[in-house]
């Protein structure tokens, strides 16, 4: 089947030029001490911030090397039919930038920051869906113009046609769904889900679905995985299989190290997170793909925090490709997306996409483990209590095989279950979760 059209809207290289006062005066910004921000809006879509970085005014642009994305829209097909309806019947749509002096945040619900000026850029999205567009990529004035001394803003608008294969389980992870591929009204099948609990008295027992497997991919799981025992308070032993459509296991993700409450709490820790391993197929036997950890945060957020991150092959160390929260309550979007600071009002701030976490080598290009770039994929996952069945999006870039697709899929099962596998330890999960629940004290 044919990818769904996705564009994908960004806003990036921006930039700050100030006129300096020749007499010191109060209302005069100096670059060198106020910073500034700005927030992004686009009818329809969440309000999005950033920080707009002070350019010398001899400089004829921002000094960056290669784009920097500050905000990123993601318009799927219903977006861009609503977004043209509105430009048909009312003024035409457009991108709305305020640019403020000073930090961000409130003050007693106040705005800290000053308003510097406000810019808009007209978008037309027609035929972006298959080819890109740049709306604006320039300097603007801004803020009172007054014999050139008016302030200038950076920017650059553009959208790309970014296509995305669907899938949507049609049910819960923990009740073994099938998973069906979308493609606008049509929903075609293509993977089927097997979740297993093991034994909790025996460390050695693989899902049923996996026991077929060759010995070597045990030898995985004890390497990635924690050894560790405590009574009572754990979860452990769960694990999913994807299958394809000839039953043929493409995917999986086995919880290797359990998810332990922290001495004399409820909860799991983030010093002491439960963990997924995801594996793929290969040379006759399976092989990690990521790890995926999770854990309760404390606080007002009270949330799911978690870290996701790539293993290459025969690397001393995982590349970081998102970590982030999300709420309990609410639910969220995993997110990964490696061209922007947040998507959507997400609270996404992956790593650098190409260093592994023991570096502190940020430089792109020298990890030889590059493969990811822009948005990747994202996930929806519901709050604590609620029917969760998970939507996946995989940008078509990623997706040369059915194991690709499959692995995405199997890592949106994990961070699903993990919603689960990281509530407080004083409430009763569903019994396919943990059937001997009642034997735990």
């Amino acid at each position: 089947m044919d990818p769904c059209p996705f564009v994908r809207l960004t806003v990036g290289n921006l930039g700050l030029k100030i006129p300096v006062a020749t007499k010191p005066a109060r209302s005069v910004v100096h670059p060198s001490s106020s910073p500034c921000f700005c927030k992004i809006k686009l009818k329809g879509f969440p309000v999005q911030t950033g920080v707009v970085p002070f350019v010398p005014p001899e400089n004829p642009s921002p000094d960056n090397q290669q784009q920097t994305v500050t905000a990123t829209f993601h318009l799927n097909k219903s977006d861009l039919e609503k977004l043209a309806a509105k430009s048909i019947f009312a003024k035409k749509i457009c991108l709305k930038i305020s640019i403020y002096t000073g930090r961000r945040g409130t003050t007693c619900g106040v705005n800290s920051g000053k308003l510097l000026g406000k810019v808009s850029v007209p978008l037309d999205l027609a035929g972006t869906e298959s080819k890109a567009s740049v709306f604006h990529n320039g300097w603007i004035c801004v803020g009172k113009d007054t014999k050139g001394s008016s302030a200038q803003f950076h920017l650059n608008v553009k959208a790309e046609p970014d296509p995305r294969f669907v899938f949507q389980f049609d049910g819960e992870p923990e009740c073994s769904p099938q998973v069906f591929q979308i493609q606008g009204n049509i929903k075609q099948p293509v993977f089927t889900c097997k979740f297993s609990f093991r034994n909790t008295g025996d460390r050695n027992q693989r899902s049923r679905s996996l026991q077929s497997e060759p010995s070597g991919a045990r030898s995985w799981l004890s390497s990635f995985g924690s050894e560790r025992e405590r009574p009572g308070k754990e979860r452990k032993g769960w694990s999913i299989t994807v299958h394809d459509l000839s039953g043929s296991p493409v995917a999986a993700a086995s919880m290797v190290t359990p998810f332990v409450a922290s001495p004399g709490s409820d909860r799991v820790s983030r010093s002491n997170p439960g963990s997924w391993l995801i594996l793929r197929p290969g040379d006759d036997t399976w092989k990690p793909w990521g790890r995926l950890e999770a854990w309760r945060e404390r606080g007002a957020s009270d949330g799911l925090g978690y870290r996701f991150e790539l293993i290459p092959d025969s690397a001393a160390a995982g590349i970081v490709l998102a970590e982030s929260t999300l709420s309990s309550n609410k639910g969220g979007k995993f997110c990964i997306d490696l061209g922007a600071n947040s998507g959507n009002g997400g609270r996404a701030t992956p790593s650098p996409a190409c260093s592994p976490r023991s570096s502190g080598d940020y430089g792109y290009g020298l990890w030889p483990y590059c493969m990811y770039r822009g948005f990747v994929m994202s996930a929806g996952v519901e709050g604590e209590g609620k029917c969760s069945k998970p939507n996946v999006e995989v940008s078509v870039q990623h997706v040369s095989c059915t194991e690709d697709a499959a692995a995405f899929v199997a890592l949106a099962a994990a961070i699903d279950l993990s919603m689960d596998a990281c509530r407080l330890f004083s409430q009763r999960l569903r019994k396919e979760l943990y059937p001997n629940q009642d034997l735990l004290g």
